[in-house]
């Protein structure tokens, strides 16, 4: 796109910052609130010399984009509510076998079908925990269409660091705002993007996967791609030593599962990102994430005219969970409010994380964003 200010919609925002970081394969299926992005990159991909594929379903889609990894490309798919979940068997075999690949979940009101027009956090604890086996992924949770743009670019450039999954949370109301969003140059683009490094030739020397050196998780450069000489011979869905060779050994086993694990959780100070708002003499702290934190923002303001010392930590990534940031600010203030808008699906995450002696209060919200009204009524309710 032309560099410089234009005016999109939540959906088409992460489908130019996908395209921005070199997006060129998008394969997915129609689901509400979601369509905009697969009709979006229908037009875009061929413009840009890419693909678009619509699959005859969820499954089929992921593993279309799994596939394209393969094969050298950056791929992505998008999806909603019940779509996500079909994805859910080959998340956790790209997790294995450490496929760079992007996934945006514009997320809807469930469970079940729902509502399909309405927003819902739903699918947090699902992207981490919902494939089955150990794994670690990394997800990044924006407000605004500029983030939508922004977050996705990073998320390509996150899956080809980390050789993992990477997640865009959107929602049914976020991804259909319209908003101001800034498109950065070709020379910002190109100075920031991380290309796919291509295959070493001498196979005597590569190792495809990551593995544990000492105390370090080392993790190869470039990922294995279809049509060269050094291509392993099998990709294993089941456990397999860093050279792909499967295994039925209990330490083979753990091995790779603490390398896949491990190169997330070691390295939560590179790879989470948090925002902080007027935290420096707080004595009542707001955390949360995504579209509910322009509400809580709203309120935190007010809270601070009418001389209330409240303060914000927005967690711009969900996962990996910020633990040190989180820890670090129940020290800090001994009263947190956990908004989100779910039935608390981060709550046992912070509540594990807290300092000794401080409360914890949540206010969910179902199928719509939170007024700032009712955060500013808890927060004050806090403060008595």
């Amino acid at each position: 796109m032309k560099p410089g200010k234009t005016v999109l919609i939540g959906n088409f925002a992460m489908v130019e910052g996908a395209l921005a970081a070199g997006c060129r394969f998008f394969a997915g299926y129609p689901i509400t609130p979601q369509n905009d992005v697969p009709e979006k990159m229908s037009v875009r991909l061929p413009q840009l010399g890419g693909r678009f594929i619509q699959m005859e379903d969820e499954i089929a889609s992921i593993s279309a984009v799994i596939g394209a990894s393969f094969a050298g490309l950056k791929a992505m798919t998008s999806t909603s509510g019940p779509g996500f979940s079909l994805m859910q068997e080959s998340l956790s075999w790209a997790a294995c076998v450490e496929v760079p690949i992007v996934i945006c979940d514009v997320q809807r009101t469930g469970p079940g079908s729902g509502v399909v027009s309405l927003p819902h956090q739903s699918d947090i604890i699902q992207a981490q925990y919902g494939g089955n086996g150990e794994y670690k992924v990394i997800a990044y949770a924006p407000s605004s269409c500029q983030e939508l743009f922004d977050f996705t670019f990073d998320a390509f450039n996150d899956a080809e660091k980390w050789h993992v999954p990477v997640f865009i949370f959107s929602d049914a109301w976020l991804g259909n705002v319209r908003e101001r969003v800034v498109i950065p140059s070709l020379e910002e683009i190109n100075k920031k993007i991380i290309p796919r490094k291509p295959m070493p030739e001498d196979i005597g020397k590569w190792i495809p996967f990551s593995k544990k050196i000492g105390e370090k998780i080392v993790i190869p450069e470039a990922f294995p791609t279809l049509g060269y000489d050094s291509f392993p011979d099998w990709l294993p869905s089941v456990s397999h030593n860093p050279t792909g060779i499967a295994s039925e050994e209990s330490l083979v086993s753990f091995k790779m599962i603490e390398a896949i694990c491990d190169k997330i959780t070691k390295n939560e100070d590179k790879i989470c990102r948090t925002k902080s708002y007027y935290l420096e003499d707080a004595d009542i702290a707001i955390v949360t994430y995504g579209f509910p934190s322009r509400p809580a923002l709203a309120a935190v303001r007010k809270a601070r005219e009418e001389g209330i010392k409240v303060g914000l930590l927005r967690l711009l990534t969900v996962w990996p969970f910020p633990t040190k940031e989180m820890h670090e600010l129940s020290e800090k203030v001994k009263k947190i409010i956990d908004v989100e808008m779910n039935w608390g699906q981060m709550l046992v995450w912070m509540q594990a994380n807290l300092a000794e002696g401080t409360q914890i209060y949540l206010i969910p919200e179902i199928s719509k964003l939170h007024d700032p009204k009712d955060i500013l009524g808890k927060i004050k309710e806090v403060a008595a």
